[in-house]
């Protein structure tokens, strides 16, 4: 084996500074994704059936396509569609952020209705608006019951924002590939941004359980 770490040293600053890129585009899309998913979940659960429609055919197509497919589309497509010319940022935020939002969508609705019915029948009993039972009543305990689910999300979303390298975004996956491509050698700098990926993951965990315990507490 024809190892040589040293090879990549050069290259180190280069690489961290994909992790500020990466981290950007990564916050905005899960920002994207929580808000959009909340509206469907909302969709999903709501009483007009033409909604309730809309959720569940936005769910399936993002849930039933590959992410990376949906990114190209959005890259590629869009410019030939429309004559845009849409840049690498904006495309992997809008990517990203649809993708999760189907996934979000249906953990919110679940914890929407894990929730007690009574609460929901006292609250209309009582004649408080539908808006103001969501956000007030229904949505807080929801989102004790679903937040490690919905850190699942947020670390699995992390993980794959490796795929807009596909893209030439120069995330910390495309610095790896720069790298190697400079150096010829392949495994050093792709081993050292798995453990940049590994290790934002285990802080991304870190923080979900502080919160969770927090949020118990709070009981």
């Amino acid at each position: 084996m024809n190892l040589d770490f040293s090879q990549i040293v050069p290259y180190i600053p280069f690489i961290l500074k994909g992790i500020w890129v990466t981290l950007k585009f990564v916050f905005f899309a899960i920002l994207f994704g929580f808000v959009l998913g909340t509206i469907f979940a909302l969709f999903k659960i709501s009483h007009i059936k033409t909604l309730k429609w809309i959720g569940d055919i936005y769910t399936s197509i993002f849930r039933g396509t590959p992410l990376i497919v949906q990114l190209m589309l959005i890259y590629f497509a869009i410019p030939q569609l429309t004559g845009y010319d849409i840049q690498q940022f904006p495309s992997a935020i809008l990517a990203f952020g649809l993708n999760s939002a189907a996934y979000v969508s249906e953990i919110i609705r679940a914890g929407i209705q894990a929730v007690d019915k009574g609460q929901t029948e006292a609250a209309q009993a009582l004649g408080v608006p539908y808006y103001l039972m969501m956000k007030d009543l229904i949505l807080p305990q929801a989102m004790k019951n679903i937040l490690p689910a919905l850190m699942n999300e947020f670390v699995s979303l992390t993980k794959e924002s490796a795929l807009v390298s596909t893209i030439g975004y120069l995330d910390l996956m495309r610095r790896a590939q720069v790298v190697g491509a400079q150096t010829y050698h392949n495994f050093e700098p792709l081993l050292f941004v798995a453990a940049i990926y590994w290790g934002l993951v285990f802080i991304l965990t870190m923080l979900g359980r502080q919160v969770e315990r927090k949020m118990k507490y709070s009981d």
